[in-house]
């Protein structure tokens, strides 16, 4: 059984970004709208996973706030087109036949992570649908990143790519499980967590690969040849901890609705109705077309076990 999980938030931006001013006769914005059934439905192609669900982000993250309370202050409000999508985007998934779900001040990476674990526990394989690089954590031989980035299809024949340990190791220069270690030294300025003065990517990739975790640098500070640099890393020693719990996934959050409840189910009728009233047409098409195939395939399937 394969479950993809969807960044709900990453792909309601990326499609607001990717396709400007589009939208219906009625002068309503319809461009994020347009461009998430778009990626959504092309996932599906790509992966045809049996089950699927779009995790979105649900209010201030508390267990983050409480710890660094700047955290994401830096970032814009949503645009108010966007922020007119946003709640049909939501509304639309379960007619894709995918779980819309969150968690009252629970980070959507938190969601992924925990509905990954359940996954991988039951013995299924996980694709995640996601820029963020806080996920990667999560990648292992049953779990995947899915991405349709340029940079990641350099080795790829395929529109997508399906990136594994092995891609994480190549690209970050440490395995997944260790990503974490070198986000708490650098810092994330996309999230406004504040990383070790001077300490870019390649020295704290350096650093994990001789100490290992941060909890093991730490210990060992007395090993870091350059006196300049371990001395910074002992002063921001406070500052590095708190970094490495924020960048922590929660594993085993309660979920909204059982891993095996996922299955994609889509729904015709109403995804036809929405498609319509937001004018959609090359959409209709397909999605027209697609009912019928479903009703033609239910059809001979009870003309079969009528006949056995």
């Amino acid at each position: 059984m394969r479950l993809l999980l969807i960044d709900g938030h990453y792909y309601l931006y990326r499609s607001f970004h990717a396709i400007r001013s589009l939208q219906n006769s009625r002068g309503e914005p319809t461009n994020a709208l347009y461009g998430f059934v778009r990626a959504v439905r092309r996932m599906l192609t790509d992966l045809r996973p049996e089950l699927g669900a779009v995790i979105w982000d649900s209010g201030p993250p508390a267990r983050r706030m409480a710890l660094q309370p700047a955290y994401k202050q830096h970032r814009p409000e949503m645009p108010e087109l966007l922020r007119f999508q946003e709640p049909l985007v939501q509304e639309i998934c379960p007619f894709l036949g995918l779980a819309s779900l969150s968690l009252p001040q629970v980070e959507a990476d938190d969601l992924v992570a925990s509905y990954t674990e359940a996954a991988v526990a039951a013995g299924m394989e996980v694709d995640i649908a996601t820029n963020d690089k806080d996920l990667l954590q999560l990648v292992r031989p049953e779990v995947f990143i899915y991405s349709t980035n340029k940079a990641d299809l350099v080795a790829s024949t395929d529109n997508f790519t399906l990136l594994g340990e092995g891609d994480v190791l190549k690209k970050w220069g440490v395995p997944p499980t260790l990503i974490g270690e070198v986000l708490a030294l650098t810092g994330d300025a996309a999230d406004n967590i504040p990383g070790v003065e001077g300490v870019g990517p390649k020295t704290a990739t350096d650093l994990v690969r001789r100490h290992g975790r941060i909890s093991d640098l730490l210990a060992s500070l007395k090993e870091v040849k350059n006196e300049k640099l371990r001395i910074k890393l002992e002063n921001a020693r406070d500052r590095i901890i708190e970094n490495r719990e924020m960048i922590r996934l929660d594993l085993d959050l309660p979920l909204p609705r059982p891993v095996k409840d996922l299955h994609i189910r889509p729904q015709f009728s109403p995804l036809i109705q929405v498609l319509e009233r937001y004018e959609f047409k090359s959409l209709l098409a397909e999605v027209r077309r697609e009912m019928g195939e479903s009703k033609e395939g239910a059809s001979l399937l009870s003309t079969q076990k009528e006949l056995f």
